[in-house]
């Protein structure tokens, strides 16, 4: 960083006014360069969704893509009918769904709703993963340029561009980049840092809080679960920091209160009906389990799977394709190892390898697990597991709280490589070119490939034609299965309908109605268990009075008007099923059966 400060200084003494004009010029044209690159990249990697907006569908989205489009749908759909859009009972009908308790994302979905609004909810979630990952290159470079590195040589470009390629680009992120939007788009964290030093500085607090608050809500409404990270991340690096200057720590903190007040007070002003609804409000929860999600140690040296370098089997390590969260590879592991010894003199490389090392410990969960054995061996993560907010949290994900600390030490350790290699003063230059080495080869291997889309089912001609329209009145319309966690196929309906009916049941996160803790899909009812069952089993249960009492207090729970099961091979053990427990014979209508069960519930009382 020295050298830079006086390489730039050196460069204003000597510089003619023109001279000046020159160098400012092409500095921003570098710039433009690496953030047309990144973009490009994003492109690159979503572009099979690009290509097929009509019809594509993520390969390893499993039901998040169904569910995030949904969520931008039902937000514009709110905008436009002037309704709110924390709430809306047009799905789990008549029970609801608190979308603020759920990742609706409206700091991407409200701007984007005349968009949605027009072309639909597909091109919405395209860009919501595209501008997750360029943005968030894009702002990392910005911040390393801008407040890690000083000046404006092509060494100080390149370093910063290597770290903020990693810290958009990181496999974690492209894992995530199968569909979970809110866990790519990480472009405000790196101006809530930046903006938090300003304020520590202390010389503008009133101005300086106002924007950390906007930035701090605006955050809030793309991702709660990031923002505890990186948090974490902040605190941990901050904390580090400060260990090399006791008395200027206290001094800066001493100043930042007044505008981390300010930042608080606005913050508070403009979350604070949705946070009230997301904790307090219809359809909330109390927590999120997810039992034992901790990263396999043996993951932080894995190449991801969706990389050049990728190996298939490395699957072992991962939840499932959306969860590569510790997966590093191996390059990137030698270059943390070894910058961090090189570089241990700057104190934000010591910040940073802690962490590194703090965040990469609470990813591990409870108990240590390498290569898939159980070592027995207690872990932080076992004291936090239990207490407010941490509870709703993946562990593996902390992993994540990581990347901005490597792409720190890839853009220190670049530049003095850089910088180094090029140094006829040095005699040995080993150390900065085996840097240079090592980094191309992550450079390569860690190259992501185009994440798979397949053809997604069509909406069966009776929703899209309007048929439906003669079934349904002013209740619900219940698909065959009854949509939840493992079947959204209605939520797609009923977003081609343009939300005109609503739906029992679908995918989302609400209450259980005894504990109200968190659960995935509606809770299960009997004649919805038994539909699940039968679809998996492909066999007839058998059906009593007590099944058949069971399915009209359903239906009447969920004000059914209409049970809709497109036609397929395979559907005659859930039409056999359905027939038994109404009493009657499904109607084929265009490509569905239809059980028109309006007089059946008529006159009877909701359970």
């Amino acid at each position: 960083m020295t050298e830079t400060l006086s390489e730039s200084r050196q460069q204003l003494v000597e510089a003619t006014p023109g001279r000046i004009r020159s160098v400012v010029n092409r500095s921003r044209m570098i710039d433009l360069a690496i953030m047309v690159i990144f973009v490009l990249a994003a492109v690159w990697v979503m572009s099979n969704l690009w290509r097929n907006l009509e019809s594509g569908y993520l390969v390893n989205a499993g039901r998040d893509q169904s569910m995030w489009e949904w969520f931008f749908a039902d937000t514009a759909h709110a905008l436009s009918q002037f309704r709110t859009p924390l709430y809306s009972d047009l799905l789990n009908y008549p029970l609801g769904v608190n979308l603020m308790a759920n990742t609706a994302m409206f700091g991407i979905s409200m701007p984007l709703a005349p968009l949605t609004l027009i072309f639909g909810p597909t091109p919405a979630y395209a860009i919501g993963l595209t501008l997750g990952l360029a943005g968030t290159a894009i702002a990392w470079y910005w911040t390393f340029s801008r407040h890690v590195l000083t000046g404006d040589s092509i060494r100080t470009k390149f370093a910063a561009a290597a770290g903020g390629a990693f810290c958009g680009f990181a496999p974690a992120m492209i894992s995530h980049a199968n569909g979970h939007p809110n866990f790519v788009g990480f472009f405000v964290i790196p101006f809530i840092f930046m903006q938090v030093i300003r304020v520590s500085r202390g010389t503008k607090p009133v101005r300086d809080g106002i924007i950390l608050g906007l930035l701090m809500a605006w955050q809030i409404f793309l991702g709660e679960e990031p923002l505890l990270i990186f948090t974490m991340s902040a605190l941990v690096f901050g904390a580090a920091y400060a260990c090399s200057d006791f008395a200027k720590a206290r001094a800066a903190i001493r100043r930042s209160l007044p505008g981390l007040a300010v930042g608080a007070i606005v913050s508070i002003l403009i979350t604070a009906i949705p946070l009230y609804s997301q904790f307090f409000g219809p359809a909330s929860y109390d927590g999120v389990g997810h039992g034992q999600a901790g990263a396999d140690f043996g993951a932080f040296t894995t190449l991801p799977t969706e990389s050049v370098g990728g190996d298939s089997n490395g699957a072992e390590f991962r939840m499932n394709p959306t969860e590569e969260n510790a997966y590093f590879g191996w390059p990137i592991v030698i270059l943390i190892l070894g910058g961090t010894v090189w570089l241990w003199k700057n104190k934000l490389v010591r910040a940073g390898a802690a962490v590194i090392v703090f965040m990469g410990v609470l990813s591990l969960g409870s108990e240590l697990v390498y290569n898939g054995d159980h070592t027995g061996i207690t872990l932080p993560w076992k004291f936090l597991a239990h207490l407010p907010l941490f509870e709703s949290v993946l562990e593996s994900r902390f992993a994540m709280g990581a990347i901005p600390a490597i792409g720190l030490l890839l853009t220190l350790g670049t530049y003095r490589a850089l910088v180094e290699i090029r140094d006829p003063r040095i005699p040995r230059r080993i150390v900065p070119g085996a840097w240079l080495i090592v980094l191309a080869i992550a450079s390569v291997v860690l190259i992501p490939t185009r994440i798979d889309t397949v053809e997604r089912p069509a909406t069966p001609e009776f929703i899209s034609s309007g048929s439906w329209e003669r079934y349904v009145s002013d209740g619900s319309l219940v698909s065959v299965p009854v949509s939840n966690g493992e079947e959204v196929r209605a939520m797609q309906w009923q977003v081609d309908s343009d939300f005109a009916f609503p739906i029992a049941g679908g995918y989302f996160v609400g209450p259980h109605s005894v504990t109200r803790g968190g659960i995935y899909g509606a809770e299960s009812r009997p004649t919805s268990s038994l539909l699940v069952k039968t679809k998996e089993t492909g066999q007839i249960p058998a059906i009593d009075a007590t099944t058949r009492a069971n399915a009209l207090t359903d239906l009447q729970f969920w004000h059914a008007d209409v049970l809709v099961l497109p036609k397929a091979d395979d559907d005659n053990a859930l039409r056999q099923t359905v027939n038994d427990l109404v009493g009657f014979d499904a109607k084929p209508v265009d490509d569905v059966w239809v059980w028109d069960v309006r007089s059946l519930v008529s006159g009877k009382t909701t359970n």
